[in-house]
């Protein structure tokens, strides 16, 4: 497949040659193959016929730059191969060279010999798939407890674990994985119709030559043919796309947690990976930089795919044509950002010290959230919001720690059997803040013993780090299935 300079930085010289010209003519000559070897079987033609036709069935045999540039003229690059194909076996064969192709059509031959590139374009995927998520599952393991910065709309918001936020990008991949190959099950299926999808010219044979060609090819049997009906296939599209949004947010996540004004993470270095032409301490997240451009592009590729799927009548004219051409670029693009995440987290750089102190560098803000709810037992909601936001004004205001502010104003703080009001707070200094329960309730000082775990970065990680063991057992159980159970995705032999 030809590529430009800079879709190829974007994905993989491997995806790449799965979607080459001389790979998809090769699965082509493929399904010839198959297709005489299956009428050879059914009695439909001489067995030295289908030698004669599989002797030729070789792209290095052909002239493919010429092939393609006169398939544009014919409108498919099945009619030049065809004839190609035709005049080398005549050269063996005169007799079987009248048989080549028959009973089929150029959307049998073309489909399935997307079919067969697609299968190890999955392939591809599945093993990358299998390396991101052990790469992820470990460091999930490792950082399990290790308080973070958890931030909400860009800004940080509460104390989570950072074992929390690997999990939350693990789980996504494990379900892709999972689902890509459901979807390839029903997806990896023989095409062949013949002109108009009802294999006529075999007439009675068609289904068992469709049967021996799909078994051949170690591809499904589809129940008939799909040249319009594109739903499942189209479907396996969308979870490829559906997967590189996935591989898009890990690399987001990434590339602001190794902002130098964050400095969580840090991509691997050396050998001239993430330099800069201008300034020498530059360190930059090319991985997460490869991922977020190959994601950007997905959706576009995703999009066309929806929009070819009105086919007209047996045979499209235009929209399927638009679809194979849009295929190849969601692999593209989800191994180029597959690969490029693996590159990252095979030597990632996780900083727990720089972690806590960001964390520590919000003057206890981050616990706020904590801190109202433990109030909120004694004065009630509104009453301990309050408080607390009135407290994390003056904390900015005065550059103080909101722990000290609270314990210096939690002695006077006391407890009845109702919660102070929002007005009655405003009302009052904090210093002589009291409950406007009825006379006589009873008055119990807060616990100040209480207060330094609300301010602990561990004890606010700790329900980060219980739901993310929950989470951890599921995905190793899911995990080792898929390692357990075989990929089908491999080309037949």
């Amino acid at each position: 497949m030809s590529v430009s300079i800079f879709d190829s930085f974007l994905t993989t010289p491997d995806m790449i040659a799965v979607f080459d010209d001389a790979a998809i003519v090769q699965a082509m000559l493929r399904f010839e193959q198959a297709l005489a070897q299956a009428q050879s079987v059914q009695g439909m033609l001489a067995p030295e016929a289908a030698r004669a036709i599989a002797g030729a069935c070789d792209a290095r045999l052909y002239d493919i730059p010429a092939i393609v540039a006169a398939g544009r003229r014919a409108g498919s690059l099945a009619i030049p191969l065809v004839k190609e194909l035709t005049g080398a076996v005549a050269q063996r064969d005169s007799e079987a060279a009248t048989r080549v192709h028959w009973g089929s059509t150029s959307q049998d031959v073309i489909d399935t010999a997307m079919v067969l590139a697609t299968r190890d374009a999955l392939q591809l995927l599945d093993d990358g798939l299998h390396d991101l998520c052990g790469h992820l599952l470990q460091l999930t393991e490792q950082h399990v407890a290790t308080p973070m910065l958890a931030r909400t709309l860009m800004q940080p918001a509460q104390v989570s674990s950072f074992g929390f936020k690997a999990a939350g990008w693990l789980a996504p991949l494990v379900r892709a994985r999972s689902r890509l190959r459901e979807c390839a099950a029903r997806a990896l299926q023989l095409q062949l119709g013949g002109a108009v999808g009802t294999l006529a010219v075999m007439g009675e044979q068609g289904d068992a030559v469709a049967a021996l060609v799909a078994a051949d090819l170690g591809l499904k049997l589809a129940d008939a043919a799909w040249h319009t009906q594109r739903d499942e296939w189209v479907r396996l599209g969308l979870e490829v796309a559906v997967l590189t949004g996935s591989l898009g947010k890990i690399a987001t996540d990434v590339s602001l947690m190794a902002q130098g004004e964050i400095a969580e993470l840090a991509e691997p270095s050396g050998n001239g990976r993430g330099g800069s032409s201008a300034m020498p301490h530059k360190r930059n997240p090319v991985s997460a930089m490869i991922a977020l451009a190959a994601a950007t592009r997905t959706p576009q590729h995703g999009a066309a795919l929806l929009a070819s799927m009105g086919q007209q009548h047996e045979r499209g004219l235009g929209n399927w044509q638009a679809e194979l051409a849009e295929w190849p670029g969601l692999f593209l693009s989800a191994h180029g950002a597959l690969q490029a995440l693996n590159d990252a987290f095979a030597g990632l750089q996780v900083d727990r010290a720089r972690m806590q102190r960001n964390i520590d560098a919000l003057q206890g803000l981050v616990f706020a959230e904590a801190a109202a709810a433990w109030l909120a037992a004694g004065i009630g909601r509104p009453a301990a919001h309050h408080l607390l936001e009135k407290l994390s004004v003056e904390a900015v205001a005065s550059g103080r720690h909101l722990r000290d502010l609270l314990a210096e104003a939690l002695p006077d703080i006391r407890v009845g059997t109702q919660a102070a009001s929002p007005a009655a707070m405003a009302a009052a200094p904090a210093a002589t803040l009291s409950d406007t329960g009825p006379a006589g309730s009873p008055h119990v000082p807060l616990d100040p013993a209480a207060l330094a775990a609300l301010f602990d970065p561990s004890t606010a990680a700790a329900p980060a780090r219980r739901l993310a063991q929950q989470q951890l057992h599921r995905l190793r159980a899911d995990i080792a299935a898929l390692n357990a159970t075989p990929c089908h995705h491999r080309t037949a032999t």
